[in-house]
Order: structure tokens, then C-alpha cells, then sequence
């Protein structure tokens, strides 16, 4: 019997995609200093959201990655609410992200890009 999983989706700058491409589209980087949290979403039309309106704004492109991770993982986890009922993300302490990589089922794709 296949284990449960969640689509999630993560909208990401060139830079973030170059390294999750670097890791065979397996993982996401490591957090930053200056990001605590890790925001996978749980629509694709909020992720199209922000790699349009913010991805491209700040750093000339932005892509929508979808990918599965495990449920019993993200049962630990409770969907936030970010400014409404339309987007809805986890929230991963930066510490926890190896276990979120690790968590994956599958190769993370790459779903819509915009410039």
C-alpha cells in the first residue's frame, strides 16, 4: 500500500531554483539567516501568486514548484491562514527543513515560470 501524501507547492526566485536543481530537484536549501521559516503553500494559485507578483518584482523571475511530502510528517504541522482563507501555507522552523527534504515523495517539478 503506497503511504499518504500532500501536494504542496513553493514559489521560488532563480536562485532558490538553481540549487534545488543543483540537488537533482530532491531537496530545498537550507534557510538563510534571515528566514526562520520555510512556507511551502497549499494551493497552486497562491504559489502562482507570489512567483508573479513578488518572485519577479524582486529578482526577475519566478517559478511554481509542486511536489509530495508525506502526510504523517506534516500531521505534525498546522495549515496557517497568511491574510485569508486563500493563503493557506505551513509553516517549517529553518532547523526542521532536513526532515521536510527528507519527508518528499518524489521529485520536486517545476510547474509554471514567469519573467
Amino acid at each position: 500500500m503506497a503511504e499518504e501524501t500532500v501536494t504542496l507547492w513553493r514559489p521560488v526566485g532563480p536562485a532558490e531554483l538553481r540549487l534545488i536543481e543543483e540537488s537533482g530537484m530532491n531537496e530545498f536549501p537550507p534557510r538563510l539567516p534571515d528566514q526562520p521559516i520555510f512556507y511551502p503553500v497549499t494551493t497552486e494559485a497562491y504559489a502562482v501568486k507570489i512567483a508573479r507578483d513578488w518572485n519577479v518584482r524582486d529578482s526577475g523571475a519566478g517559478s511554481v514548484t509542486r511536489f509530495a511530502v508525506r502526510k504523517e510528517y506534516l500531521d505534525a504541522y498546522r495549515v496557517e491562514e497568511a491574510g485569508g482563507r486563500a493563503h493557506r501555507e505551513y509553516w517549517i522552523p529553518a532547523e526542521d527543513l532536513p526532515n521536510f527534504n527528507a519527508a518528499i515523495v518524489g521529485l520536486i517539478e517545476v510547474v509554471q515560470t514567469f519573467e
